[in-house]
């Protein structure tokens, strides 16, 4: 079996997380501290360039410096040479969850509140960061983890550069770094970015997590670039009506074109979102002006095809200036594919002659014709001899009337509810609509959409199940589409027998709708408490309620039989015919005895040594007492299993020869 890689003696390359434009993360193991961490090496094919090298070392130095719980954690860094090429690796916090990209790609739709507070977290690491002096400059989707308890973590600072840092204009080698679709318009121009680079960069995140789509998307990375210099973004309300406009607000002060005129800081745009969260008064609201903001914000273009939007790389805009200085992104030009270039050398910076006066009135009476000509078409266009202008039918079904109400406004035509009827929509959504939205179908503007509500699902059947067993009824049920419920219930019947259901069988009911049925358990009664009683005693009182009684004898110092335990406890309840376990005392171990030893023809006190050897004592003494006198007579025959510490009883004699006075 092959060897895992090793890095720096002590990391144990597993499975490969991710890949990158520049690194390949991979599932390490920290041998030294036995814990899990995630690697990070350059590509191998990259490592001989020394400006990758240089921005993988940023990386390590940028993310070592920062020590914030919404940041992932750079614990080591290291190198390792492969034929003779160094590889720089970076030791990160492993972080077991996935991607805010992985999140948008499941297709799950997150509530507004929950995509708030999500961004609150982003913001945390942003303002810990911008205070460190350290701005990320490419915060997207693939860059914010999300783990599995809920927390944010912001990672790769693969670009990011100290504030004040000699290269903290955006321009490398006459390029453009970052990704397209999360571009500032001063990272897009090449302009000097600083922290509020990063807020535009957070608000198109929180549009996509909003809307499911970034607020600009285009056929080439240059073509979105363009977007974020020139145009506005719609409001997401436009594309999901439970956006409030205290979010809209939230979101368009972020993509302000002008930073002076944006969030000035991540805590400053931090508490709006909290306020919102909150219901209080959002600063943003009354800063963008939201009559005007929402009503003068541009149709949003096609779009969704050409450049995946979410899976645009981090990506080097080459400009077409070979000096490779910084400038303005100029308008689109018809002729030029839709990339936004202008080359007419008058509209360059610099470009163009002077024009002498006869051109200038030339060019202003030019420009009074196209502009009186502009209000004939207009209002050619805006007439009604021609009938009604028409707007495409938006689609309602699914949804509840106040989102179609909202989904109707935006696109200028009405809804009116015209009845009720059962289909595969929740209760209270829109079955389905007249006119159809098929796509392509149009209406009068101002025009009226019928919708009728769901009452909810269409009705079945319930299945018969009562007298059948439980396994059988809940098999009938599911298969007709409906979730069981089960209780239980003390009964004569069949344990395990239906007894009743609710709904009935043969009425309807929804599918998916809950059938709860009421199943037969054996009557339960209360088992006694017997612990202390002797077995007899608790064996009786057990068997007298009709439960069986099981003994297990145990060593005990309790008195022999007493019972110690019992299964269930006393007071518990247990279905009639229950086994009871009891547990019952052996009794005290008695000490081994030798067999009474004889003793007659002894003297008493021999007699009284040799009872003592043996485990018994002297007990009474019928005769002389004397220590000469001589035992005649043991009341205990010899050889007797007696009793430890039993007293022997003995008749005595006079000693023979005793002198005169006996």
């Amino acid at each position: 079996m092959e060897e895992p890689r090793r890095l720096g003696g002590r990391y144990e390359l597993g499975s490969v997380l991710g890949r990158g434009g520049m690194a390949e993360v991979y599932l390490g193991q920290d041998t030294r501290l036995g814990r899990t961490v995630a690697v990070k090496t350059l590509r191998v094919d990259l490592a001989r360039d020394p400006s990758f090298q240089a921005r993988f070392r940023r990386e390590a130095q940028s993310a070592a410096s920062l020590n914030h719980p919404a940041i992932v954690a750079v614990y080591d860094t290291g190198e390792d040479y492969v034929d003779g090429v160094s590889i720089p690796y970076i030791v990160m916090e492993y972080v077991d969850g996935s991607t805010l990209r992985e999140l948008l790609h499941s297709g799950r739709k997150l509530l507004p509140e929950r995509t708030l507070e999500m961004t609150v977290g982003i913001l945390q690491a942003l303002e810990y960061s911008h205070r460190a002096g350290i701005v990320h400059r490419d915060i997207k989707p693939a860059n914010v983890m999300l783990t599995r308890t809920g927390q944010v973590k912001v990672m790769d600072f693969g670009i990011a550069r100290a504030m004040g840092d000699s290269g903290m204009t955006m321009t490398q080698t006459a390029a453009v770094i970052g990704t397209a679709q999360y571009l500032s318009p001063e990272q897009a121009k090449g302009e000097q970015v600083d922290a509020r680079s990063d807020l535009y960069s957070t608000g198109c995140l929180l549009y996509e997590l909003l809307t499911v789509r970034p607020p600009f998307v285009g056929d080439s990375p240059v073509a979105v670039a363009y977007q974020h210099v020139r145009e506005e973004p719609q409001p997401p309300s436009n594309f999901d009506p439970e956006i409030t406009p205290e979010m809209d607000a939230i979101v368009l002060k972020a993509l302000v074109k002008d930073p002076d005129y944006r969030y000035q800081s991540a805590d400053e745009m931090r508490a709006d979102i909290e306020a919102c969260l909150d219901g209080q008064p959002v600063a943003a609201a009354a800063a963008m002006g939201m009559g005007m903001g929402m009503a003068g914000a541009p149709a949003y273009g096609g779009g969704y095809g050409g450049y995946p939007p979410e899976d645009q790389p981090t990506t080097a805009l080459r400009q077409a200036d070979p000096a490779g200085q910084t400038s303005m992104l100029p308008p689109i030009n018809a002729d030029d594919g839709g990339y936004g270039y202008d080359d007419r050398p008058d509209r360059r910076r610099g470009g163009g002659q002077k024009k002498s006066n006869t051109s200038t009135i030339l060019l202003v009476l030019a420009g009074i014709l196209v502009l009186v000509g502009a209000i004939f078409i207009g209002v050619s266009l805006f007439q009604d001899k021609d009938g009604p202008r028409k707007v495409p039918v938006p689609n309602l079904v699914g949804q509840t009337m106040q989102g179609a109400t909202g989904l109707a406004t935006n696109a200028e035509v009405k809804v009116q509810e015209s009845g009720t009827e059962r289909c595969d929509q929740p209760k209270g959504a829109i079955c389905r609509q007249i006119p159809v939205a098929d796509g392509t179908a149009t209406m009068d503007l101002n025009g009226t959409v019928q919708v009728f509500l769901s009452e909810g699902a269409p009705l079945f059947e319930v299945p018969d199940v009562v007298e059948q067993s439980q396994e059988r009824a809940e098999e009938s049920l599911k298969s007709k589409g409906f979730k069981v419920k089960v209780e239980q219930e003390e009964s004569n019947e069949d344990p395990g027998s239906v007894l009743r259901q609710n709904p009935d069988g043969g009425t309807k009911a929804e599918k998916n709708s809950e059938v709860t049925i009421t199943v037969a358990k054996q009557k339960q009664k209360t088992v006694p408490p017997v612990v202390g009683n002797q077995l007899a005693q608790a064996e009786q009182q057990l068997k007298e309620l009709g439960f069986v009684v099981v003994t297990e004898y145990v060593d005990n110092d309790q008195p022999k039989d007493q019972v110690l335990a019992q299964t269930p406890d006393g007071n518990a309840t247990a279905a009639e015919g229950a086994e009871v376990k009891l547990r019952v005392s052996k009794g005290p171990q008695q000490p081994q005895t030798q067999p009474v030893p004889p003793i007659t023809g002894m003297t008493l006190d021999v007699a009284r040594a040799t009872l003592a050897a043996m485990g018994y004592q002297l007990g009474n003494v019928d005769g002389p007492d004397r220590g000469d006198a001589k035992v005649t007579e043991q009341d205990v025959p010899p050889g007797t299993q007696g009793q430890p510490n039993q007293a022997i009883n003995v008749k005595t004699e006079k000693p023979e020869g005793g002198g005169f006075f006996g």
